[in-house]
């Protein structure tokens, strides 16, 4: 079994974080990953499933692409969430946990840490080890990546419609 463990610092509020971590568009991408929403879950998320795909090694023989299917529980609204997947071309399993952390001054630290493991006991001692380190390079990249950016676009939309519901209507258009 492989662990990995990371965190992140983002400048940016655990309400705009958890705003962006649960926006559920059917379908969303970042790079080389995708996301789909299989099923909404309840108000929170909780119960939440998804499909991913991402790269893996080309030595795995499925053209470069990984796929997980992946279900949330254990949510804890603007504070964390606990996720199973199953994957393949290495069928697996892994299990990860995201908890934001109140830095204060706009500040958020991200805590990810994440359990995966082969099921079949050959791949495990050949392949798990290199695959996990691959999966979880790109990951922590992505993920620092694409929330910096999110969080641009978030205070974008905000600042817009805030200028937008501030402006007076044109008398001519009344």
């Amino acid at each position: 079994m492989q662990e990995h463990h990371y965190f992140v610092d983002i400048g940016a509020t655990p309400d705009e974080l958890w705003k962006l971590f649960w926006f559920r568009a059917p379908r969303s991408q970042s790079g080389d990953v995708t996301i789909e929403i299989l099923h909404p879950g309840d108000a929170i998320g909780e119960g939440l499933v998804r499909h991913c795909t991402f790269r893996v090694p080309r030595y795995l023989l499925s053209g470069g692409r990984g796929q997980s299917w992946e279900w949330l529980t254990e949510v804890k609204p603007k504070v964390s969430w606990k996720y199973n997947a199953v994957g393949r071309p290495l069928w697996s399993e892994a299990e990860g946990r995201t908890r934001l952390e109140d830095l204060g001054q706009g500040q958020t630290r991200i805590h990810f840490s994440e359990t995966y493991r082969a099921f079949n006991p050959l791949m495990r001692v050949l392949l798990e080890k290199r695959v996990h380190r691959f999966i979880s390079k790109d990951n922590d990249r992505l993920i620092k990546e694409s929330l910096t950016t999110g969080v641009q676009y978030l205070r974008a939309a905000k600042a817009k419609a805030q200028a937008q519901a501030t402006t007076p209507a044109d008398p001519e258009t009344v």
